[in-house]
């Protein structure tokens, strides 16, 4: 059965009963409030309105003109019900003060809020008057056998709505728009710093909880646990959010309240949404792009000094923080306690890191913003979702190129600086090893003792080798090294990080000139012509380890002979010892003995 809206006060023929729009008869009828018991007598001669249930906000009331939705009961002061747009299942949608409605109900109408609950007497002179109502199908099948008669209402009426009827309508009004509505933006926050608003043909990704006028909910991406991903102002979207989003900042939140001729109109979307529905989006933006977006860069601080910035090829150490453009954070290195180690410019990273790495300082600090074409696209990876922007925020550890060498810097230089450093001398020196950053490694000053070495002995990194070539007894210098030439990609566990850039201010303090190459022992003065039979002590024709090193270290105490600093004495003996004793059998024979110059240019390191 039709409702009371559509059908003409009076006419000729007669008409449908249409009624009104809202939520669950339950609701209704547990939700108001209890009628009063004092209500003035109702004369009976204009429409009688009982404002039931009138919500807090009532941000706007009807007005003649408008479209409204509404449900409704209706019935006869016994209580007989005659109709109801709940057993429908679907509210009763019209334009008030159009003459779509009996003139009770327009009147009735006119002034109600959303959500407010009224019970409307309305008089049979503005109701249906003398004729009343007859069923539509009675009436369908008398103008089939042309047996109409003028007064069908009357003849047929029972049960539906007689004449004279006085009718009771329990109303809920659902929803309430006109024609010249336009998109409502309500803004409850913005956040104090919005770099950035949406513009047409950007991409966004927000969050949305979707409802009707009266706050039914029809839609959530939350529930979804997954943001809504579109473009603007291309007609991805309705109309009404189209408009709706344009100026917002990402962390923004606004209503975005639209009215159904820019939504879904007539028809709805013939699942949740019914035809001629205003539809209310509480949207919180989370992110913004446009396709043509390159990275942004913030720097938000540069060391003053910066000798040098990062090119292509060079492999660089930094720690960062990852996060989305609301903040939430994915990612971050500080967590792991350990950089993040790359080459720049050789795609071992997304395209916009690739990019956003380029020409910064180490200790430098700066932000970048990378559009999704630039980071992980429209599929995103892990915690990243799809057509992400993201936001990282990055420290430089260090950097260096594989090309690099050993940079050496002299701080302080003696006068008189003539002996120099070399290959197999004895050194005594005390450093600060930090990393590019100025982490402090570790100091012999601390540690209270010099580093002693020998050079080129391959007992230090051969980058620090290299660093102390040619130095003198009181010069002071800072010596950077590559990880190639320190401690590699690998480090030293719980001390050096890998692929770390080492830094050593250096202060040679002894130097102790060391023996030609290939030498382990060498004599100050001329050589006995028999050597041999001197160190063969008990002239048995064999020499033994222990005469061997008898003789080496009366010769070293003298001063007739010096051995290689910086080595152990008896690892020194026992290699001279072993290299004059060709056969291996413990022993030394005169045959087998041999000064070095007397070597046919075996190569061992010998007397």
């Amino acid at each position: 059965m039709a409702g009371p809206a559509a059908v003409p006060r009076r006419g000729a023929g007669c008409g449908a009963l249409l009624l009104l729009p809202a939520l669950l008869v339950s609701w209704a009828a547990c939700q108001a409030p209890p009628v009063p018991a004092a209500q003035p007598p109702w004369d009976g001669a204009d429409v009688h309105v009982e404002r039931r249930f009138v919500p807090e906000r009532c941000p706007r009331a009807v007005r003649r003109g408008d479209f409204v939705r509404y449900h409704y009961l209706g019935s006869f002061p016994d209580g007989a019900r005659f109709d109801s747009s709940y057993d429908r299942g679907s509210t009763f949608n019209v334009f008030v003060g159009k003459g779509q409605l009996i003139a009770g109900m327009d009147k009735a109408l006119v002034g109600m809020c959303v959500n407010e609950r009224r019970f409307v007497k309305i008089p049979p002179k503005l109701a249906y008057g003398t004729e009343g109502v007859c069923k539509y199908s009675v009436l369908k099948d008398l103008q089939e056998d042309g047996r109409r008669t003028p007064s069908c209402c009357s003849a047929f009426a029972a049960g539906v709505i007689p004449p004279n009827a006085v009718l009771h309508f329990d109303v809920l009004l659902v929803d309430l728009w006109n024609s010249e509505d336009e998109v409502q933006v309500e803004t409850y926050f913005r956040p104090e710093k919005c770099a950035r608003k949406v513009q047409v043909s950007d991409f966004v990704r927000y969050h949305y909880n979707g409802t009707f006028l009266d706050g039914t909910l029809f839609d959530s991406s939350h529930n979804r646990m997954r943001t809504y991903d579109t473009y603007v102002g291309i007609g991805w979207l309705i109309p009404g959010m189209d408009q709706g989003l344009l100026g917002m900042c990402v962390g923004e939140k606004r209503i975005i309240t639209i009215p159904p001729f820019l939504a879904y109109g007539e028809e709805g979307d013939g699942k949740e949404i019914p035809g001629q529905a205003s539809l209310v989006f509480d949207v919180v933006l989370l992110d913004l792009h446009n396709p043509k977006d390159g990275i942004t860069i913030e720097n938000q601080l540069v060391p003053e000094s910066c000798e040098r910035r990062t090119q292509t090829g060079d492999f660089i150490r930094y720690h960062y923080n990852g996060t989305l453009l609301d903040g939430t954070l994915f990612d971050s290195s500080y967590s792991r306690n350990r950089t993040y180690d790359t080459y720049v410019g050789k795609g071992y990273v997304i395209a916009g890191m690739d990019e956003g790495l380029l020409g910064v300082c180490t200790g430098e600090r700066r932000r970048i913003i990378i559009p999704p074409h630039l980071g992980y696209g429209e599929e995103g990876r892990g915690k990243i979702p799809g057509s992400a922007v993201l936001v990282f925020d990055i420290l430089v550890a260090d950097f260096h190129n594989p090309s690099d060498s050993v940079s050496i810097t002299v701080n302080y230089k003696p006068s008189n600086c003539s002996l120099l450093s070399k290959k197999g001398d004895y050194l005594k020196y005390h450093y600060n090893a930090s990393l590019l950053d100025g982490t402090l490694l570790v100091s012999t000053h601390s540690l209270g003792k010099t580093y002693n070495i020998v050079l080129g002995s391959g007992q230090v990194v051969i980058g620090m080798d290299m660093g102390l070539q040619d130095m003198c007894v009181g010069e002071r210098r800072t010596v950077v090294i590559p990880p190639h030439l320190g401690y590699g990609e690998d480090g030293v566990e719980g001390e050096v990080p890998g692929s770390a850039v080492l830094v050593f201010d250096i202060e040679l303090l002894e130097l102790v000139s060391g023996l030609p190459e290939g030498y382990m022992f060498v004599w100050n003065g001329e050589v006995s012509p028999n050597l041999f039979e001197e160190i063969d002590q008990n002239h048995d024709g064999e020499v033994l380890l222990e005469e061997f090193s008898e003789y080496i270290q009366a010769q070293v105490d003298s001063g007739k002979g010096k051995l290689a600093p910086g080595f152990d004495f008896e690892k020194i003996v026992k290699n001279m010892f072993t290299n004059q004793d060709r056969d291996g059998n413990g022993k030394v024979t005169a045959e087998e003995f041999k000064l070095k110059d007397q070597e046919a240019k075996e190569g061992h390191d010998e007397l």
